[in-house]
């Protein structure tokens, strides 16, 4: 950042020093030119022809420096067929004029005639009165002034500008580090944290970082929630292999005759544990993924087909916006949509039907049925893990919870209601809307 203003400076003030240099440098040097151009008038308009035919001025020229020889300072009129008439102060030097054009107009030239001498030399061709001669007018200064006035204003110019660019790429650079300083109290900010002397970034900082620091330490939060979801999903799943686990080791040390019964049904429960446990854990590593896009209907009608395989007296209808796409992981959506889709043939009355409702930030899947449906005093227990109010069908009772603990994880929510129009049991599984097309 401070190489790249210093850059842009370096270039500006390049810029508008020539672009300065050339104004100031021409209004000097139109000055200079002025001042010669006033003398070279005064000598034409004080310019006669004398009886013999030559040339003469009816007055002198007010400056001194004409009469001073080699003053830097002079003046020469000249014809063809006359001899020249110069200014004292050529002594015994003439001036050269150009011969190859006749300058009616005020024609102004630098010159090198003059040995350590440059000159600027103004001329111009007039006619007389009573005379039919070009007489050449010349006036010619040395340079050395003019070119004095502008070395000291380039000499100006260079340290002024210099001083401005060492002062401006100094504030850049101050500016830059003190924006930046910030991110150094960020950066120890988070050593402590990798050496635990503090957990968050808590020392006030100004608008612009504000925002980056409120993003770390929601990931941090984001972080240890998912820590201390690892950690109760390994307490729960430690605690619900327990009990089978103590079961099979009863029987293992009293010799009991269905010893083999019972592994293999307390395995069966072991195995639907770390299932269902498994599902959640995978739910939570794609929780992170922002790209995460499924189509409602496609996973619908696959899920329709496998319990209609299941179920062939259950009649499944589908309905809705069938464009709807959720932010939802296209195998948690699955098992969630079978989770739902399945209670309701397995305990309804022979008719389930699905619609999908899309709304500005969720999309709604209604699950309805013509079964007995659940009491709403018991709504709310049948979403603990192993509890089932119809025992006389085969389940774990694991369903409805695996359905919430995912829903919730993407952000969403199941909730059970009455069917108006079944009058069995209204599942509403409400999960956010993706406003991105998932790709083919």
């Amino acid at each position: 950042m401070i190489g790249i203003a210093a850059a842009w400076i370096v270039i500006l003030l390049l810029g508008g020093g020539v672009a300065l240099d050339r104004v100031l440098v021409t209004a000097v040097t139109r000055n200079f030119d002025n001042q010669l151009e006033y003398v070279l008038t005064a000598m034409i308009a004080s310019a006669e022809i004398g009886p013999d035919g030559e040339i003469f001025l009816n007055r002198p020229l007010g400056d001194q420096r004409f009469l001073e020889p080699n003053s830097g300072l002079y003046w020469q009129i000249s014809g063809e067929g006359h001899a020249d008439f110069p200014s004292r102060s050529l002594w015994d030097r003439t001036l050269e004029g150009i011969q190859t054009h006749r300058d009616t107009e005020t024609h102004i030239y630098d010159s090198e005639q003059f040995r350590d001498e440059p000159l600027r030399i103004l001329e111009r061709t007039i006619i007389l009165p009573d005379s039919e001669v070009d007489w050449l007018f010349q006036v010619a200064q040395s340079r050395d002034g003019l070119d004095a006035q502008t070395s000291e204003i380039r000499s100006i110019l260079v340290n002024s500008f210099l001083l401005l660019a060492l002062g401006l790429i100094g504030m850049a650079a101050l500016q830059t580090l003190y924006g930046l300083w910030p991110l150094r109290k960020i950066r120890k900010a988070i050593a402590e944290m990798r050496t635990g002397q503090q957990t968050r970034v808590s020392e006030p900082m100004p608008n612009e970082v504000t925002p980056m620091v409120d993003e770390l330490n929601q990931l941090l939060d984001h972080n240890e929630k998912q820590a201390e979801e690892a950690r109760r999903h390994a307490g729960n799943l430690a605690h619900a292999l327990k009990t089978p686990l103590t079961v099979i080791m009863n029987s293992a040390t009293a010799k009991a005759e269905d010893l083999a019964d019972t592994v293999i049904r307390e395995s069966g429960v072991m195995r639907r544990q770390v299932d269902h446990h498994l599902a959640r854990a995978r739910a939570v590593g794609r929780r992170g993924n922002a790209h995460s896009r499924t189509r409602v209907w496609p996973s619908l009608q696959a899920v329709e087909r496998a319990v209609g395989r299941l179920y062939k007296h259950v009649r499944i209808d589908i309905d809705g916006d069938n464009e709807a796409v959720v932010s939802v992981e296209r195998q948690d959506l699955d098992e969630m949509i079978g989770n739902l889709v399945e209670n309701a043939a397995k305990y309804g009355g022979g008719s389930v039907f699905v619609t999908v409702e899309t709304g500005d930030i969720f999309v709604d899947l209604l699950i309805e049925d013509d079964g007995r449906g659940i009491p709403e005093e018991e709504r709310q227990r049948i979403f603990d893990r192993g509890v089932r109010l119809d025992t006389g069908k085969p389940g774990t009772g694991l369903g409805l919870a695996i359905v919430r603990d995912v829903a919730e994880i993407y952000q969403g929510s199941v909730s059970l209601e009455s069917s108006e129009d079944l009058g069995g049991l209204l599942v509403r599984l409400r999960l956010p809307r993706s406003l991105t097309v998932p790709q083919a």
